[in-house]
C-alpha cells in the first residue's frame, strides 16, 4: 500500500475515533452516558456470541455491518429514536458517512458505503439480523442502564418490533428483554 493511501486510511481512522465521544441517550449501568462506539462494540459482541443461531449467514459480512451501521454519527452525533428529527436520521448519517470515507481507497470506501446501504434498506438476511440485533442491544442497554427516573421504558416495548420479529432467535431474545422492560415499568 502506498504511503499516501496509508496516510488517507489513518486520517479516516482518526475521524472514526470521534464515535468514542458521540454520546447516546442510553446510560451504562454506572450511570455514565454510553457512546456510539460502545454500542457498536456490544452489537458486534452480540453477533459473535449468537453466530451459531444464524446458520447460513455470512458472519463476516454481519460483523462488518454492525461495525459500520452508525459510523456516520461520527460527524454530527446520534439522534435518539424518540426525537422527532429521527425521521431524517438515515439521510443525514448516509451523507456524513460519504464525507467520512471520501479519502479512503476505492475498495474500502465502496465496501463501507455498500454495507451501510444494505443495512439501511434491510435488503439481505445479514442486514435484517444486524438491524434486529441493533434494536435489541439498544433496549438491553436501556434496561441495564442507570437512567434518569423520567426515562420512558414504555418506548422499549414498541421500538424496532418489525426487525426483532424477523428471526425466531431475535423474537425469543425480544421476549426476554420485554419481560425486563415490563418489570422496570412496574417499579415506577
Amino acid at each position: 500500500m502506498a504511503k499516501e493511501t496509508l496516510r488517507a486510511t489513518l486520517n479516516f481512522l482518526r475521524e472514526a475515533e470521534k464515535l468514542k465521544d458521540v454520546l447516546r441517550n442510553s446510560h451504562t449501568s454506572t450511570g455514565r452516558r454510553e457512546s456510539t462506539a460502545e454500542h457498536s462494540w456490544r452489537l458486534c459482541l452480540m453477533a459473535m456470541v449468537l453466530a451459531e443461531e444464524f446458520p447460513g449467514l455470512d458472519m463476516l459480512k454481519l460483523m462488518k455491518m454492525c461495525l459500520v451501521h452508525d459510523l456516520g454519527e461520527a460527524l454530527h452525533g446520534d439522534i435518539p429514536a424518540t426525537d422527532p428529527a429521527a425521521k431524517g436520521k438515515a439521510a443525514v448519517e448516509r451523507q456524513d458517512l460519504s464525507i467520512l470515507v471520501k479519502d479512503l481507497p476505492a475498495g474500502p470506501r465502496a465496501e463501507i458505503l455498500s454495507l451501510w446501504d444494505e443495512y439501511d434498506a434491510a435488503s439481505s438476511p445479514e442486514a435484517r439480523i444486524a438491524k434486529g440485533l441493533d434494536k435489541l442491544e439498544t433496549i438491553l442497554q436501556h434496561n441495564q442502564g442507570s437512567n434518569a427516573p423520567s426515562f420512558d421504558h414504555a418506548f422499549n416495548l414498541l421500538y424496532g418490533q418489525a426487525y426483532t420479529a424477523a428471526h425466531p432467535v431475535l423474537a425469543a431474545i425480544r421476549e426476554l428483554i420485554d419481560e425486563e422492560t415490563r418489570a422496570k415499568l412496574a417499579q415506577v
